[in-house]
């Protein structure tokens, strides 16, 4: 049986959809791969597996992994390895061990909508340090902007802009932004990631007509969107690149090695680190401290700093 290379495009209940020359192949996995693996995170350098031991979680491949596999006389497939990855988007699982979402990101396009429900900065900034501790180029998609007025959309998304963070402001209603947010697609490998109810499979199936991803109305009492994509998946765009749709993730929660270092995923604070009075400053009480120095001088925004604050578990 000849070794093929191919992606993994689906992922659920054991069985993986790999696609390799524009075929898709349904797969289980080889039964000594079913184990947790570990990456190294040292430096710059793009991970690899270091160690492995029994899996007690459920993510040993998540989608956008590269894998090699071989085709079964039962016209099945099965993974005989997982190629090490670039970069994995991850949140906090079961008993607190790290779940991957997706692997080998270019980019994560963070959506929030400017109304119905309404930007919630304090989640919208959990979403930015996940994207920079696993450096990943975070964009901001702001939908929905049909339904607030410019003064708005610059109170509530404006203090992201000054950060640097890029901002694209869409509406499938009206269509804007849906050709630049096209162009930022193309050849690239994206995640779509955001709350539930701000609109991911909308622009998703605006922006391909004929995908037909499942949607449905926000709950017009709680401003709360109702859960529509059960299971993540990769999707090859027509225009170049690829997408992941996944579950609406209303509450993310950090791994580990998000708050590792915390200070370092603010990208705003890095100017400033090293110039504490004390090496060891935790940034919060300790006199001296050049981040709380750069807030009373407005150079770092106070409402960052407290979601620094509430995250590192000082408030």
């Amino acid at each position: 049986m000849s070794t093929k290379e191919g992606i993994v495009v689906r992922a659920g209940n054991g069985v993986y959809s790999v696609q390799s020359n524009g075929q898709v192949m349904h797969c289980t996995l080889r039964g000594n791969l079913k184990k947790e693996l570990q990456y190294s995170t040292s430096g710059s350098n793009p991970r690899r597996v270091t160690r492995a031991k029994r899996q007690w979680v459920h993510d040993t491949i998540s989608i956008g992994d590269h894998v090699k596999y071989v085709e079964t006389k039962h016209g099945a497939g099965v993974i005989e390895e997982i190629l090490p990855r670039k970069t994995a988007f991850t949140r906090s699982g079961f008993r607190g061990k790290e779940q991957t979402i997706v692997s080998n990101l270019d980019q994560l396009m963070i959506v929030f909508s400017v109304a119905e429900p309404r930007l919630d900065p304090w989640k919208l900034d959990r979403f930015l340090i996940v994207a920079e501790a696993s450096e990943i180029e975070p964009i901001i998609i702001a939908n929905k902007g049909d339904l607030a007025t410019d003064q708005e959309l610059a109170e509530s998304f404006g203090p992201f802009r000054e950060l640097g963070y890029r901002v694209l402001l869409t509406s499938v209603k009206d269509s804007r932004g849906l050709e630049e947010l096209r162009t930022t697609l193309n050849g690239k490998v994206s995640a779509f990631v955001g709350p539930s109810g701000v609109g991911k499979s909308s622009l998703l199936n605006a922006l391909q007509p004929g995908l037909n991803l499942k949607t449905a109305d926000i709950g017009y009492v709680t401003f709360k969107g109702r859960h529509t994509t059960t299971s993540s998946q990769l999707i090859p765009l027509r225009f170049g690149g690829w997408v992941a749709d996944t579950p609406g993730l209303r509450d993310l929660d950090l791994a580990a090695e998000h708050l590792d270092e915390l200070e370092h995923n603010f990208p705003e604070f890095k100017e400033h680190l090293g110039n504490c009075r004390f090496q060891d400053c935790h940034h919060d009480k300790e006199p001296g401290c050049a981040i709380k120095a750069a807030v009373e001088s407005g150079q770092v925004q106070a409402r960052r700093y407290e979601s620094f604050l509430s995250l590192a578990g000082k408030e």
